[in-house]
């Protein structure tokens, strides 16, 4: 079985939608925030794979068909921003100085608990790019030294807890405008991060898709300048 598996082009791919489609169907059911599609698919994910005795690496090759799709489905997100920019545009001041004030949050906490708890060179590098999306953050991590496998860990635990927790945040913290919320999902949890705003509205929905574009660029254009001080 497990050879067959090995062999075959579409296990990874029938695996992934099924697990997805799973998980999707019991938040729907049960409407809590800690039954998040991407957390619970990647725990039925590897619960089959260590049942099975497949190993992550074949499972990665079976998805790489999957992985093409990542930055056109990135790119699609322009869509929500097209459709609001009118109701956008009164705002844009004010989601820039959000986007550039919340990324270089991100950027100095990571590099002071990783001096902190004196973590080595790469993983800070590793570590930096946690709050852009995987598209982008993969790339910049392998550019600047660091280790791509821990991006990837690194941005979906961020985006997964944006996800779950950002709305109890929003309301903690009373932020009730639908702009304010876009640029805290969008700056701080990207694509996932950016999920959730839509839910929450329209609106939010394409603040947020704007936030990711923006926190990515500005964090590229950070990081390339940074990373050989660090």
């Amino acid at each position: 079985m497990p050879e067959f598996i090995q062999s075959s082009a579409y296990f990874a791919v029938a695996l992934t939608l099924i697990a997805f489609s799973i998980a999707s169907a019991c938040q729907k059911k049960w409407k809590s925030a800690l039954l998040n599609p991407i957390l619970i698919s990647a725990a039925l994910i590897i619960a089959v794979l260590k049942l099975a005795g497949i190993s992550n690496e074949v499972y990665q090759s079976g998805c790489r068909f999957l992985n093409f799709l990542l930055t056109p489905a990135t790119i699609c997100l322009a869509v929500s921003f097209y459709e609001q920019f009118q109701h956008l545009k009164p705002h844009l001041p004010a989601v820039c100085a959000g986007v550039l004030a919340g990324t270089a949050a991100s950027l100095a906490s990571v590099w002071g608990l990783s001096r902190l708890f004196d973590l080595e060179r790469v993983l800070t590098l590793s570590l930096l790019p946690k709050s852009v999306t995987t598209a982008i953050g993969v790339a910049l991590s392998e550019e600047i030294g660091g280790i791509a496998a821990i991006t990837t860990a690194a941005i979906v635990i961020t985006g997964t807890f944006g996800n779950i927790a950002g709305p109890a945040l929003c309301r903690l913290f009373r932020l009730r405008s639908e702009v304010a919320q876009g640029v805290a999902f969008g700056t701080s949890s990207h694509v996932i991060g950016t999920s959730r705003a839509t839910e929450m509205s329209q609106l939010a929905g394409a603040v947020s898709s704007l936030s990711l574009t923006l926190a990515g660029i500005i964090t590229c254009i950070a990081l390339s300048f940074l990373a050989q001080y660090i």
